[in-house]
């Protein structure tokens, strides 16, 4: 699949999104001595937030090489890495990330997303120096994990952190994935139908957010606890197909590959319109939708049997990057604080080989931190 190059929504700078993040800043500071020239790979959304991090890491002394995610760079945002130092191998129609580019600094230190980078190393790309780094998608940890007895570094899954799955995925990604729903479509949540399928905390933040905005939303997950739960907090639970029918919006939260193919395209609604969560762009086959019959800004649209028009939106691509900002600021300075600290963590020796969670006592920390600011205002 190729990726069309989508418009770029408007957004504050990077001094502002600097100025609203005081943790990673702290952190990045208070560290530079660790990361002082050390060359660090990354791959990341390149946006204003996770600018910030990179920023801080140049000034700290780390000479950083960055490529991006699918449809989500900023141009803006790399001009102002480039001018400051940083290597950027990204744009934003890139159908992927440029890993062998990145990977060519031969890196002490990677920081990804997606386990792209990872996978470049375990593939046999070269890192002579490599001395470990973070992942911060679960979709990147379980690609690791169904790997760990390739490797030979420690790796910190922050997406493991009980910190972000609470405040960046449940509260950031809720907020951000239905703001830039509404950016993309300008039509009424309230009263409308609406079906996540997945209920993990992106999807049951989505979930609670579209409900507070007056959505009738159901949830499908194949997990019986996760479905029970979802049931708990009031929501209706059914089963894919049930789900998919009575439906006007669909998000696709689960992170699996293959979750709508040509069956359950079957039980779509005349015009329903579908947005992706997850990290990859995989959840639904776009293929089996045939060639659209019209595009415009974000939307797909495709004709399909029983004469339906069936929307898509940024052909599945994560929606609160390509069509919104992101998460919230704070959201992500408390991500990218986590980010920080376990790559040096990993950096000073503290993390055995192998795929790990976040350390408690920087996860704990964090979280008082975190919770200071947010009584404080």
């Amino acid at each position: 699949m190729t990726t069309r190059t989508y418009p770029t929504p408007p957004a504050p700078g990077l001094d502002w999104a600097d100025a609203h993040m005081p943790l990673t800043r702290e952190a990045v500071r208070e560290l530079a001595p660790v990361f002082d020239g050390l060359r660090i790979a990354m791959c990341l959304h390149i946006e204003p937030k996770t600018a910030v991090l990179v920023r801080l890491l140049v000034e700290a002394g780390a000479q950083v090489s960055l490529t991006g995610s699918p449809g989500t760079t900023r141009e803006d945002t790399v001009a102002d890495l480039r001018d400051r130092g940083v290597t950027v191998h990204a744009a934003r129609d890139d159908d992927a990330p440029r890993v062998a580019a990145v990977l060519a600094s031969d890196p002490h230190l990677i920081l990804d997303n997606g386990g792209d980078l990872f996978r470049g190393v375990l593939d046999g790309h070269p890192a002579p120096h490599l001395c470990g780094g973070t992942e911060e998608t679960t979709t990147g940890g379980i690609v690791l994990r169904r790997r760990e007895h390739e490797v030979r570094h420690p790796i910190v899954v922050i997406n493991d952190s009980p910190l972000k799955l609470l405040v960046e995925n449940r509260f950031g990604v809720g907020q951000s994935v239905v703001q830039a729903f509404m950016n993309a479509t300008n039509l009424m949540i309230p009263g409308s139908r609406a079906t996540v399928i997945g209920f993990g905390p992106c999807g049951r933040g989505t979930a609670h957010t579209l409900r507070q905005l007056g959505a009738v939303v159901t949830v499908v997950d194949t997990d019986p606890y996760r479905a029970l739960e979802a049931s708990l907090e009031g929501f209706t639970v059914a089963g894919l197909d049930e789900a998919l029918a009575q439906a006007r919006f669909v998000f696709l939260a689960t992170g699996a590959p293959g979750v709508l193919g040509a069956a359950q395209i079957a039980h779509l609604p005349h015009g329903v319109i579908i947005a992706g969560v997850g990290h990859h762009p995989w959840e639904m086959d776009l293929a089996a939708l045939g060639r659209p019959v019209a595009t415009e800004g974000f939307h797909a649209t495709y004709a399909v049997p029983g004469d339906r028009a069936v929307h898509v939106i940024a052909d599945t691509n994560m929606v609160n990057l390509v069509a919104g900002l992101g998460n919230p600021i704070e959201a992500m300075d408390l991500g990218l604080t986590l980010q920080a600290r376990s790559l040096a963590a990993v950096a000073r020796g503290e993390v055995a080989t192998g795929v790990h969670p976040v350390p408690d006592a920087v996860d704990r920390g964090i979280a008082e931190a975190f919770l200071r600011l947010r009584t404080a205002n």
